[in-house]
């Protein structure tokens, strides 16, 4: 996925624009790869405010200035994570990293859907290996809450034994673990989210969490698209572990939100705005049966109103990046803005006391935006 403008990344409007233009002139994983050393080369702007006191969260033994994340998948390698704390997230998740360096699927695997802000990938965990991130995190000092998103290699003869060398590589190093299983475009990858399969490797990585010097957490990531019954057996797994949180949700293979667009026949994982309710309605739904487990949520958020949503749908913290696409870092500013308003109007101090206040109505269907 790329940004679509530089806008946040420079300060003279006219150039913003150019850039922005120019951008989407490109084939998008180009534009994604000059968007990264951009940042490389120190030109997105410090947020020059202190955050909002009412975005101040703790999850997990985490203390974070705010709950919005950069998600996985833009700093595949861990290039910028400092940089991207400079913007002004209070958590980056950096990954999927897997064991050994793997170059992805073939190119083309990234298309916009520009009628709809929406982003198709079928990127397949292309990334340097754990080697190369390590080496550039393990002398780092993020500023951030920092993730690292484990995954497994494409030709790995055990996808199990690939996240366990995650956790042992980075359980020192990172604030947090995801153990991706939902991304489609490694073939196999999703069925580790059916229950037996997800009882095993949770039992393998949290067994390498376990006879780490320090108490990592970890977080699961899943996919949008899950029937009920899925739902309940991977609450029933995870609630009888000390799995320490999940974050709902990756792509989805389904096309009904874009049938008839721009690239919607492309392979791969949808996200944008077209996956918002879809998403939200999947977090209410794991709310629903985690109780108060953390959650973070993705997927869709691209206005202040959809990142409230997702708080009041049951999520502890969120996370964006295809709305960066096609608005710039400056939406960053306004999801806070947003969020410290939201809190005054209702009448609170926290964030976090929106968490959950809409969850029955959003996982009935009753709500969308």
């Amino acid at each position: 996925m790329i940004f679509s403008a530089f806008s946040p990344l420079l300060r003279v409007p006219l150039v913003a624009n150019f850039g922005r233009d120019a951008l989407l002139k490109m084939d998008a994983e180009t534009a994604h790869g000059a968007t990264i050393a951009a940042l490389r080369l120190g030109l997105a702007p410090e947020q020059n405010y202190a955050d909002p006191q009412e975005l101040k969260v703790s999850l997990c033994g985490l203390d974070f200035s705010n709950p919005i994340g950069m998600a996985a998948g833009f700093d595949k390698n861990g290039e910028v994570p400092r940089q991207l704390a400079r913007v002004g997230f209070g958590m980056v998740e950096v990954g999927t990293v897997t064991p050994r360096p793997q170059g992805g699927n073939p190119k083309p695997r990234l298309f916009r859907v520009p009628e709809v802000d929406g982003v198709i990938n079928r990127m397949g965990f292309n990334n340097e290996g754990h080697e190369a991130m390590f080496e550039r995190l393990k002398t780092t000092r993020v500023g951030a809450i920092l993730g690292v998103n484990i995954g497994a290699n494409k030709d790995s003869e055990d996808f199990v034994a690939d996240y366990v060398l995650g956790v042992n590589r980075f359980a020192a190093l990172a604030d947090y673990l995801t153990v991706n299983i939902s991304s489609p475009n490694t073939p196999g990858l999703r069925n580790l989210q059916a229950e037996e399969a997800l009882a095993r490797l949770l039992d393998a990585v949290l067994q390498a969490r376990s006879k780490a010097a320090v108490r990592v957490p970890v977080f699961l990531k899943i996919a949008p698209d899950l029937d009920e019954k899925a739902m309940d057996g991977i609450a029933r797994t995870i609630l009888a572990t000390d799995l320490d949180g999940l974050i709902v949700s990756n792509t989805t293979i389904g096309r009904d939100a874009v049938a008839g667009m721009t690239n919607a026949a492309e392979a791969g994982g949808l996200s944008g705005k077209p996956l918002f309710n879809l998403a939200t309605r999947r977090l209410a739904q794991m709310r629903q049966r985690v109780g108060a487990l953390p959650i973070i949520g993705v997927g869709g958020i691209h206005s202040p109103e959809t990142a409230l949503a997702k708080f009041e749908a049951g999520a502890n913290a969120i996370q964006l990046y295809s709305a960066l696409v096609y608005g710039g870092f400056d939406m960053l500013d306004r999801l806070k803005r947003g969020l410290a308003a939201g809190v005054r109007s209702a009448g609170h101090t926290s964030i976090s006391a929106l968490t959950g206040r809409t969850t029955d109505d959003w996982a009935a269907g009753k709500l969308s935006l």
